[in-house]
């Protein structure tokens, strides 16, 4: 067998075994950093209220301000906002996939510590590759929030998400995009920008 087939097949098995163990790591409520277009994700299962408490506690971000959900498509999304008509969900598909986060009236499976203060959730039908073969692998919505502690700099790098993340959150490999912007962040029936 050649080097080059060799390398492939161990390629393969890498691929196959951390697919396990991310779908694994979610499930049993663990945390999970992973690429996006401006900087690293922190993320969970948006259904683990221990998980969600154990990310803020990591971020040393305040409950108040709410956490964004993003998912491969609006199917995943669809049980944390109230039911859209269906020209309500052609309005927000025309921003999506992309970076571009509608805030929805939330469902009552929302924990507040999803939405914060609010009676919105944040949701992202997302682009990314990295970010959506997540969402693919464990077959649901996660939570995504910027890798740092608040009030630094987001992680923009996987090395640097090792060096300061990797004993407390599953780090996977990736790159971000060029794009050093956040996603834009409007409310869905007033249609104002909260983040541009």
């Amino acid at each position: 067998m050649l080097i080059s087939e060799l390398r492939s097949r161990f390629h393969r098995l890498y691929k196959v075994a951390l697919r396990r163990r991310l779908r694994a790591h979610i499930k049993n409520g663990g945390l999970i950093a992973y690429a996006t277009a401006s900087c690293f994700g922190l993320g969970c299962d948006p259904g683990n209220p221990k998980a969600i408490k154990r990310l803020l506690r990591v971020k040393s971000r305040p409950q108040h301000k709410g956490l964004i959900l993003i998912a491969q498509d609006f199917d995943h999304l669809s049980s944390f906002v109230t039911p859209l008509t269906s020209s309500q969900r052609q309005k927000a598909e025309k921003k999506w996939p992309g970076p571009h986060t509608w805030l929805m009236s939330a469902s009552p499976k929302v924990f507040r510590s999803v939405r914060g203060r609010s009676n919105k959730v944040a949701v992202r039908v997302d682009a990314h590759p990295d970010a959506v073969g997540v969402c693919r692998i464990v077959d649901k919505a996660v939570i995504s929030t910027s890798l740092n502690r608040s009030g630094r700099v987001p992680v923009r790098s996987y090395r640097e998400a090792r060096r300061q993340f990797g004993g407390q959150v599953l780090v996977l490999p990736g790159r971000i995009s060029r794009s050093r912007k956040p996603s834009t962040i409007q409310d869905f029936t007033t249609a104002r920008i909260v983040r541009k």
